[in-house]
């Protein structure tokens, strides 16, 4: 049964309305799943079965300028007892239902949705038979209690004291063209990137170009990714400048092309002494007006199926991942300086429910670009969300008989969303003006640090 066939069973038609913009999306069989191989369905009669908190989790992140006890209530999301009507129910109430659920059921409801939309998806925009992905890192403030910081710790500064707010860090694995989140690795501030993404290389698909950032360059993980017989190439930036180090020209492909022979670092070998003494990679260097020279280097190696000049424009769509990270941070949580969750568990069950959110927007957002014709990335995300929130706020006020008319009217909306072609970037990026002319708030530094 499906989630808003089983609300509709409660009695309360209206309270399936909210979740009508995501009932073609998000299947209701996949949550009953996810309680399930977790051990957290609902047994008992509650106010709040598992299942609605699952929902509860999703909007407090697609709805950040409420109060979670007003998702609560513009959702509808309390089970009425017998000849009551519409009923409320206390934020302690809602902290408890949180903790009896958890983060595995959010984690596994993300990881199935996933799997599910991503192919899909990145099928739907390849870039000469390659799906194109990209994976990078960020990280997000959690409220400053003993337990996030203990979980998650601080970053130091020079002056030996602690940061403002401890920080989780996440590393995410992301379908470009559409920014799709495929993955993610969570993790504390102090994990380094490439140990949290240990857990994204084995979700790599077949026939797929992955877009590393350059902190992610290592001869070792060149290595690893490079797999020709099922078609997983890997394309990032060198370090250091145009003049890529540690090479041997092979043969040149064209100006500014040419093999190459990587050999390894005597720290690489130190540490792993299995690996191959030379690995074989295609260098490719340009430059754009305004910017100095670079160097790409890839696995890409057949200039004639991989042509230079569409592999530099395509390595500049790992601004898709930047986006991303920004739809997230500055639009869906509205530059709050925190997520709301006081313990590690609930922060983790809040991040899977928000990337869990910011999936289904963009998915609806993939709908409407369909139907305009257009690339999903030009329809404009921010407002997309703004329409999707408001049609959330009001949906239950609605009678079922009208929501198809309202739910169309959504889409035409959107619609009208359309955002100019992207311009190439002309200038380096700056910060123009600082951000606040108040001194920074400074936790007291450590016994015996400089004051």
């Amino acid at each position: 049964m499906e989630l808003g066939e089983a609300l509709l069973a409660v009695g309360e038609g209206e309270r399936a309305a909210s979740f009508e913009v995501f009932s073609d999306t998000l299947d209701g069989a996949w949550i009953t799943q996810a309680l399930t191989s977790t051990g957290t369905a609902t047994i008992r009669r509650r106010k709040l079965p598992a299942e609605y908190v699952v929902w509860i989790v999703i909007g407090m992140g697609l709805l950040r300028d409420r109060s979670i006890r007003e998702v609560v209530r513009h959702l509808d999301l309390v089970l009425p007892a017998a000849g009551e009507g519409r009923q409320t129910v206390s934020g302690s109430a809602i902290v408890q239902a949180r903790e009896r659920l958890g983060p595995n059921p959010l984690a596994a409801l993300f990881a199935q949705s996933a799997a599910m939309w991503c192919p899909a998806a990145a099928d739907s925009d390849r870039w000469r038979g390659l799906a194109v992905l990209g994976v990078d890192g960020t990280t997000l403030r959690v409220p400053d209690t003993p337990e996030n910081e203990a979980a998650f710790g601080r970053a130091t500064t020079r002056w030996e004291s602690t940061g403002g707010y401890p920080l989780l860090r996440l590393v995410a694995l992301m379908v470009l063209r559409r920014h799709l989140l495929a993955a993610l690795a969570l993790g504390a501030y102090h994990d380094g990137e490439l140990t949290l993404a240990e857990s994204l290389w084995p979700q790599i698909p077949d026939s797929s170009l992955l877009i590393l950032d350059r902190g992610f360059a290592n001869y070792g993980l060149f290595h690893r990714l490079a797999d020709v017989a099922h078609e997983r190439y890997w394309l990032t930036r060198q370090r250091g400048g145009p003049r890529p180090l540690g090479q041997r020209i092979v043969r040149r492909l064209g100006r500014n092309d040419c093999l190459i022979d990587l050999v390894p670092s005597r720290h690489t070998l130190r540490a792993h002494p299995d690996l191959p003494p030379t690995l074989r990679i295609r260098a490719i260097r340009y430059q754009r007006r305004g910017f100095r020279a670079q160097t790409l280097l890839t696995s890409l190696l057949d200039p004639a199926t991989f042509p230079a000049a569409e592999i530099v424009a395509l390595y500049h769509e790992r601004w898709g991942r930047e986006l991303g990270f920004d739809e997230v941070k500055t639009h869906t949580l509205e530059r709050e300086e925190a997520l709301r969750s006081k313990t590690p568990a609930r922060v983790e069950q809040e991040l899977w429910g928000l990337a869990i959110g910011y999936n289904l927007v963009r998915l609806e957002m993939a709908r409407v670009a369909e139907r305009a014709d257009i690339a999903p990335t030009r329809i404009s995300y921010r407002h997309a969300l703004q329409l999707i929130r408001i049609f959330w706020l009001t949906a239950w006020l609605a009678s079922p008989g009208v929501l198809p008319r309202r739910l169309e009217a959504l889409h035409d909306e959107l619609a009208l969303l359309i955002l100019p072609e992207r311009r190439a970037r002309a200038a380096p990026r700056a910060v123009k003006i600082k951000m606040s002319n108040y001194p920074r708030k400074r936790p007291k530094p450590r016994s015996g640090a400089p004051k």
